[in-house]
């Protein structure tokens, strides 16, 4: 059935008075006359919340944004169509009309059959994607049973050491028909190299398999430190991915460049933006120095981003990140494949915005994040838990989490409508805002001679540290608002049952890693360790050899063992 839409027949002209116009300035503006003759003086009879407005970056608010406020807005260069370059509107052109966002739930703890039984719990609740959450000592490559991993086995993550525990992981789920997301970064190489021995398994071939690994090291070392090795042997790790994966896993991306952790440390929207794509710059240089044509892995990048708090600053952010990639990739890499412009990306809601305080608070906010995500046009999302602020979230607060997600969907009618909020005029001018000002930063880190130069200089550490400041400064002295924290305070606070990982699960994986090492075939280990001290020493691409590693059942620590062997360990400089 289609919609009557309203005719000069069907339209009384008596409806419309067409004498009554606004007052107008000598531009024919009539703003100016709105503000001195109607907002004036209401304001001074009624008063104003506070004398100044703006987003949480900094971005200033007027009262009304007008059209005077993009004047300089060319629709078919900023904004196009949906599907189309710059890809302001959208990476595909029928967006959630056609499919709606992978709905993935970050979880993982404890040991390898706990988490499991965790994701067939989501995938029986309608999650439609997995994101593997991993240990500390996972993520920086030591065994349960090495000393530096006592007291943080399963704690943030599930803990894995070798193909037996990655059995366990995804047993009875199918990876021809999952697509799973690893958040890891300095042992991507070997976790992709356990998925794809798992896979093998499972009969299902590296080119079918779907999924991501995060890999993106230099934010590592900007935001997090889960790094292991020095930036250059870290750089060839993760081109040597590239190509892997380009050359036989189509339906992999084998980075995800994240600007997540980086907005998470104190970053505003647009440092999240300009410190995400000029690291994206430098891995794209580095794979090209390789000999790689951009075109044959720049189609496999995928980014992943945080949503805050303040929705419409978050919505343009999203839509200024994808315009000025589509820009870089073409005008500065000279892409030709439209999939190279594209910036596929990932959200997770805001673990920083969480508090202990009130928390059952933190499903509103969860929601406003996850609604700016779906407006602003995200390819998966994550919503976290009410109870994070306090532990490992429980099943029944990640089961509300990933229900406010099928809610959107559902219920809302936002993912009815492509791009939904474009031509709002306020809407636009800060995606422009924030374009030009990571524009201007990128510009910055080119200054320093790429981002691994400003990031070894100590400079993108400190431009986070001091929003940082500035953020916790305005919370502090009350200049901005935290419901539940230092507005809104109860005077009794209760918490919520929290899941807590037992320090018995660090012994059960130490004995379950000597009982691997007494069964396994001891020699054919040790010559694929072997293989791969010799591979690290020429220009061989690693990852062959490291997925014969792990089908040999040599551990993760083994296997970083050999690597720290040959390329040594990061060790920052103290910036004074």
């Amino acid at each position: 059935m289609h919609r009557r839409r309203p005719t000069a027949a069907t339209v009384d002209p008596r409806a419309v008075d067409r004498t009554e116009r606004p007052p107008v300035d000598a531009n024919g503006d009539p703003t100016t006359a709105w503000r001195n003759d109607v907002l004036a003086p209401f304001v001074a009879r009624t008063g104003l919340r506070r004398p100044s407005f703006a987003t949480d970056s900094g971005l200033p608010l007027d009262d009304i944004d007008t059209p005077a406020d993009i004047a300089g807005l060319d629709v078919a260069r900023d904004l196009g169509l949906p599907g189309a370059y710059p890809f302001t509107r959208g990476i595909y052109p029928s967006m959630y009309r056609g499919r709606l966002w992978t709905m993935r739930q970050y979880a993982g703890f404890a040991s390898a059959a706990e988490s499991n039984a965790r994701y067939r719990y989501l995938l029986d609740h309608g999650q439609t994607g997995l994101s593997v959450a991993f240990d500390l000592p996972t993520q920086i490559g030591y065994d349960p049973d090495h000393a530096m991993a006592a007291g943080e086995v399963g704690k943030v993550g599930v803990s894995i050491s070798s193909l037996a525990d990655m059995e366990v992981l995804f047993d009875a789920i199918p990876l021809d028909r999952v697509s799973t997301s690893m958040t890891i970064n300095a042992t991507a190489s070997v976790l992709l190299a356990l998925y794809v021995a798992v896979g093998k398994q499972q009969g299902v071939p590296m080119a079918a398999l779907k999924g991501t690994v995060q890999n993106d090291v230099l934010k590592e070392y900007i935001a997090r430190g889960t790094y292991i090795y020095p930036p250059a042997p870290s750089l060839r790790l993760i081109t040597d991915m590239f190509r892997f994966c380009a050359d036989g896993m189509p339906g992999w991306n084998p980075i995800s460049i994240s600007g997540y952790h980086i907005r998470e440390a104190g970053a505003t929207a647009p440092q999240e933006i300009a410190f995400t794509l000029a690291n994206a710059i430098a891995y794209v240089d580095a794979a090209h120095r390789t000999g790689l044509d951009v075109d044959r892995f720049m189609p496999q990048l995928s980014f992943f981003f945080v949503a805050q708090n303040n929705l419409l600053e978050e919505v343009a952010k999203f839509r200024a990140a994808r315009r000025l990639w589509a820009r870089i990739a073409r005008d500065r890499f000279g892409a030709k494949d439209p999939r190279s412009m594209m910036l596929r990306f990932h959200t997770q809601t805001a673990g920083v915005a969480l508090t202990a305080q009130q928390p059952t608070n933190n499903v509103v906010r969860v929601a406003i994040q996850a609604l700016a995500a779906v407006l602003g046009g995200t390819q998966s999302l994550h919503t976290n838990s009410m109870d994070e602020a306090l532990g490992l979230p429980t099943e029944e607060a990640v089961k509300v989490a990933l229900r406010t997600q099928q809610i959107l969907a559902s219920e809302s009618g936002v993912a009815d409508v492509v791009d939904p909020l474009a031509g709002s005029y306020l809407v636009e001018r800060l995606t422009d805002e924030l374009e030009a000002e990571a524009a201007a930063l990128i510009a910055s880190i080119d200054g320093f001679g790429g981002a691994l130069a400003a990031i070894e200089s100590g400079w993108t550490a400190a431009q986070i540290a001091d929003s940082a400041y500035r953020l916790q400064r305005e919370v502090e002295v009350g200049e901005r608002d935290i419901v539940g924290v230092n507005r809104y305070v109860d005077d009794v606070e209760t918490s919520p049952p929290v899941l807590r990982v037992d320090e018995a699960v660090g012994r059960q994986r130490a004995a379950d890693l000597a009982a691997l090492r007494a069964r396994r075939d001891g020699a054919a280990a040790a010559n694929t360790l072997d293989a791969l001290r010799a591979a690290a020493a020429s220009e061989a691409n690693l990852m062959p050899p490291i997925i014969a590693c792990v089908e040999a059942y040599a551990t993760l620590g083994e296997i970083c063992d050999v690597l720290r062997a040959a390329f040594g360990e990061y060790r920052p400089a103290m910036v004074l």
